[in-house]
């Protein structure tokens, strides 16, 4: 019961943040109540535009400089204290 929750409360979280940075835009007419009980009214027309993500791979020749790790162990560092 708590992962479902937990489930429906990340969702609606989502759907807040989309709306408020523009990535869902809902806009639109309100419905009416009927005027009698059984016959009339109509639903509310919403206009929903949402943003696109296009995926996909690109294949693509990159260098990339990676930094070096230099670990020197207890032992190493008192050798190296010892020497200067």
């Amino acid at each position: 019961m708590r992962g479902l929750l937990a489930a429906v409360a990340i969702v609606v979280l989502l759907l807040i943040v989309a709306v408020a940075t523009g990535f869902i835009n809902l806009s639109g007419q309100g419905g009416e109540l009927p005027k009698v009980q059984v016959e009339g009214g109509a639903l509310p027309k919403v206009d929903a535009d949402v943003g696109d993500v296009d995926v996909g791979t690109k294949t693509e020749k990159v260098e990339v400089t990676v930094p070096t790790l230099d670990v020197d162990t207890a032992t190493t560092d008192a050798k190296e204290d010892k020497d200067k």
